[in-house]
């Protein structure tokens, strides 16, 4: 029995038939492809979310045996703070901002705080007795008693006052110096994010490169990367940030920052704009300090300018009256007689 293959193939019944067996192998390889499909990157993305989760859960359980033998917070163990606590200055100088003002000197631990608080206490006796020691006993200068007295009590004063004031000099250094290379940082910053770095790896490659230029700068920025990996909320990383500097123009990227953390917005517009901000804030203090240079000018130009040009004017002119005679006084009758017989 011969077969009419022709018939056979154009037969709506055989045409159905083979559709619907390749509709129905589509489907079934549709459905069971994703389970045989060999996805690297996916395989390769979730072996790094394990390898890190089972570091992070190494080094927790580390930290927490180590934090059971030993504290992990630095201990001061030095004289000056036993010096410190036993006399109890801590109360008696009581400073409610000298912690923050350290951090902002770049002074941290526990060690800063007992060297100010004992500083704070010493340096007032030793410079007055200093002072009492030499008014006395070496030198007085012909002083009265008041005077004396006076000298003493300059000399308590300058002690008492004077580890603030080397404080408050410290902290305006390390801001100027912060603030003279902050925007060009976050011109790097800006470029470091836009080529695909994240947040952390900007702050750490930026403090690489900006060290050079200003080593409190990068020392901020390495500070932040660190904490930006540890601490829980990553927000608290950039407060700190601000705390630390007390500047606007760090608190304004510190917000920004905080601001794309927690809403999702570009960082690129965000550093693009606080950069142009912070250059112009820098500008806008160059020009405060060039206008107030004249003003500052005046006394030394009174003092040290004007009495060497009315020298060098008058001088000349002074010269030249007193070689002509005119400044001598007219001479008197006794002279004339004297001169006569001479003629």
């Amino acid at each position: 029995m011969d077969i009419d293959w022709v018939a056979f193939l154009v037969d709506p019944v055989t045409l159905a038939s083979a559709l619907a067996c390749v509709a129905t192998f589509a489907t079934v390889v549709t459905l069971a492809a994703p389970a045989f499909s060999n996805d690297k990157l996916t395989s390769r993305l979730k072996a790094v979310a394990n390898r890190r989760e089972e570091l992070r859960r190494k080094n927790r359980a580390a930290l927490e045996g180590e934090a059971a033998k030993k504290s992990l917070r630095v201990q001061d163990t030095s004289t000056m703070k036993k010096f410190v606590d036993k006399m109890d200055l801590a109360k008696m100088l009581e400073d409610p901002g000298v912690a923050k003002k350290l951090v902002q000197a770049g002074l941290r631990g526990p060690r800063p705080v007992s060297i100010f608080y004992f500083c704070r206490f010493a340096l007032p006796i030793i410079f007055g007795l200093g002072a009492f020691i030499y008014i006395w006993f070496v030198n007085d200068h012909g002083l009265q008693m008041q005077m004396k007295i006076g000298a003493v009590v300059v000399g308590f004063a300058v002690g008492f006052y004077g580890p603030n004031i080397y404080l408050e000099n410290l902290i305006t250094k390390r801001k100027t110096s912060i603030m003279r290379a902050f925007p060009d940082s976050l011109d790097m910053m800006l470029i470091c994010v836009e080529s695909g770095m994240s947040i952390e790896q900007a702050f750490a490659r930026v403090g690489e490169e900006i060290g050079s230029a200003s080593p409190e700068l990068a020392e901020e920025l390495v500070l932040t990367t660190a904490e930006l990996s540890y601490l829980q909320d990553r927000r608290q990383a950039y407060y700190n940030l601000a705390e630390r500097n007390n500047h606007p123009g760090v608190k304004g990227v510190a917000m920004a920052l905080v601001q794309a953390e927690k809403y999702g917005t570009p960082l690129g517009s965000a550093l693009r704009v606080m950069a142009k901000e912070n250059r112009e804030m820098r500008i806008t203090e160059a020009e405060k300090k060039a206008a107030a240079l004249p003003a500052k000018l005046t006394v030394p130009m009174i003092v040290f300018f004007l009495p060497v040009l009315f020298l060098v004017i008058l001088g000349p002119a002074f010269i030249k009256i007193d070689s002509m005679g005119l400044g001598k006084p007219p001479p008197t009758a006794q002279t004339q007689q004297q001169a006569e017989p001479a003629q």
